[in-house]
């Protein structure tokens, strides 16, 4: 995949000044997800950041799963998220598990505890947690703090040997319990878990805290700028730490950068497992998800995602991206791939009565009138055709220029049709609109005569292929989303269902093709429901933009 380099950011400028003054020969990056759920949006700005920045000056990106812990984890998540950043068209250099390092980092854990830096602490988490410490006031050093290195070492190996019960004991750093810095006072480094891993199976029942494991795995596989969220700046002391008291051959450096947030969207995959598992949607996919797999079955492209990530840049400062930014980028993505095509999503029936009857002829039409190489197709049109049922007013407001009694319009690719009569049930209700039209106005004909002001899109009644449409909007309306009430306040039209047409060369379509329905949007043949002869689609956006690209 040919990369296009991102804009100038502070993280460019340090690679770049590294690699000028020699302190760094080759960029290494690495991305280290936690196989606990689905990849989203969010994450993707941390893949493409990664890769690309590696990609730019000729260095490597690895992937590493965090899989310290096995309560929360699985193979499930593993291949999702292995397909998902491959879906976004990347492709690491060396694939990792956390749980690769296990007896390593066990190793490196007993040299701290050798060299006086670690010891074991029989507090619970409750007493550790009070005498942790304010942000006001120093914590308190743990009566187990000045144990032996001889007992130390015996009650590690006894943690590992399985003789205590989960949370009895844990391994902690011994640093500073005055330390300004929280995460300096003492950190803990191993806790206890008796649980089934996804990869080490039931080998292990000790298992390293996050901030030991990660510095320890960048070191191991000789990570140069090792990028996270700015959420971690006050743990980089402790990255520092670690892989400084552990004797590391290779220092690797952490810089952080503003995690990325957009509105109406759901950033916390705490929060997309309670949607998941409270059935607010269909799975993770859900096309309403912003997780990697649900945005792909709606329709999203990675080229769109990319050049959206690119265009966000990377910033120290926390700010939100309107979602509209998105849309934009995948329309335009979109306007040139997409052919064009015309569906009724709520269908009104059009009765042509001086259209011979059994008649049906082919007209032509361009599949997208601004790529002339995706050619031409034929579409059927005959007596009976479908409009949108909100193309006709019987009591038409002002300027409206759609269907009427008494108004002409014009029907893309066809003819000038002119409302003569209503059809209406007993409870009057308008079910049947009855039009004459005139043979002379047959669109690519040439014809000069009168003009009309409306074009009003339809499908051929006989030929044209049932379908249902999708359409979306976002699941939260809260601009942030912080409480867990959040599942009380979703937004109840997320999604509507409609039943309606498309013309018949769409039973072709396959999953994830993508099409632009005239005045409707950007649509894409749903991955998990629709079936041949009766395809689903998924509005991926509408063609109107509420994004301003000048205003940015």
């Amino acid at each position: 995949m040919e990369t296009k380099p991102a804009s100038s950011n502070f993280i460019k400028t340090i690679i770049a000044e590294d690699l000028k003054e020699g302190r760094v020969r080759q960029v290494v990056t690495r991305f280290p997800p936690e196989p606990n759920g689905y990849l989203h949006i969010g994450h993707a700005k941390a893949i493409c950041l990664n890769f690309e920045l590696a990609d730019e000056f000729g260095g490597r990106t690895n992937l590493r799963f965090d899989d310290t812990n096995p309560v929360k984890e699985d193979t499930e998540y593993v291949e999702g998220i292995l397909n998902d950043i491959r879906w976004l068209g990347f492709q690491w250099d060396e694939l990792h598990f956390a749980s690769d390092y296990f007896e390593e980092n066990y190793n490196l854990a007993v040299m701290l505890i050798r060299k006086g830096l670690a010891y074991v602490d029989d507090q619970s988490p409750e007493e550790m947690r009070i005498n942790r410490g304010t942000l006001t006031e120093p914590g308190k050093e743990s009566p187990y703090r000045n144990r032996s290195v001889e007992e130390n070492l015996d009650l590690f190996a006894r943690m590992r040997a399985g003789e205590f019960k989960d949370g009895e004991r844990v391994l902690r750093a011994k640093i500073d319990m005055a330390s300004p810095n929280i995460n300096m006072r003492d950190p803990v480094l191993y806790r206890i878990l008796h649980a089934h891993h996804h990869k080490t199976g039931d080998a292990w029942c000790i298992y390293p805290m996050y901030d030991f494991s990660h510095p320890l795995g960048d070191a191991l596989e000789g990570v140069t700028h090792s990028l996270c969220s700015l959420e971690y700046e006050d743990h980089r002391p402790l990255y520092d730490w670690v892989i400084r008291e552990c004797e590391m051959e290779h220092v690797s450096r952490q810089y952080e950068f503003a995690r990325f947030n957009m509105t109406n969207t759901i950033m916390s995959k705490r929060y997309l497992k309670k949607l998941v598992e409270s059935g607010s949607v269909d799975g993770w996919d859900d096309p309403r998800m912003p997780t990697i797999t649900g945005m792909r079955r709606r329709g999203y492209t990675p080229e769109a995602i990319r050049s959206f990530m690119r265009e966000v840049g990377v910033a120290k400062a926390v700010s939100t991206v309107d979602a509209s930014y998105l849309d934009h980028f995948v329309r335009e993505d979109l306007k040139l791939k997409a052919p064009r095509t015309m569906a009724v999503l709520e269908p009104l029936k059009v009765v042509i009565t001086n259209y011979p009857e059994g008649q049906v002829e082919m007209l032509d039409a361009e599949n997208n009138p601004e790529n002339e190489e995706m050619g031409i197709r034929q579409i059927p049109f005959s007596r009976e055709i479908w409009i949108e049922r909100d193309d006709f007013a019987e009591n038409p407001p002002p300027k409206y220029h759609r269907l009427y009694p008494g108004n002409e319009v014009r029907l893309k690719h066809a003819y000038f049709i002119k409302c003569e009569e209503v059809i209406k049930d007993a409870d009057g209700n308008v079910v049947e609109i009855r039009c004459t039209y005139d043979p002379e106005t047959k669109s690519g004909s040439g014809f000069t005569g009168r003009k009309v002001k409306g074009t009003i899109h339809w499908v051929d009644a006989t030929k044209g292929l049932p379908a249902e449409f999708r359409l979306y909007e976002p699941l939260v309306l809260d601009e942030k989303v912080d409480s867990e009430t959040f599942l009380e306040r979703l937004n109840p039209n997320s999604l509507t269902t409609l039943q309606g047409y498309v013309e018949p060369n769409m039973a072709e379509a396959a999953p994830q093709d993508k099409f632009q329905f005239f005045r409707h949007g950007y649509f894409n043949v749903d991955s998990k429901y629709s079936a041949p002869g009766k395809p689903v689609f998924n509005r991926i956006v509408s063609l109107k933009s509420s994004y301003d690209p000048g205003a940015k």
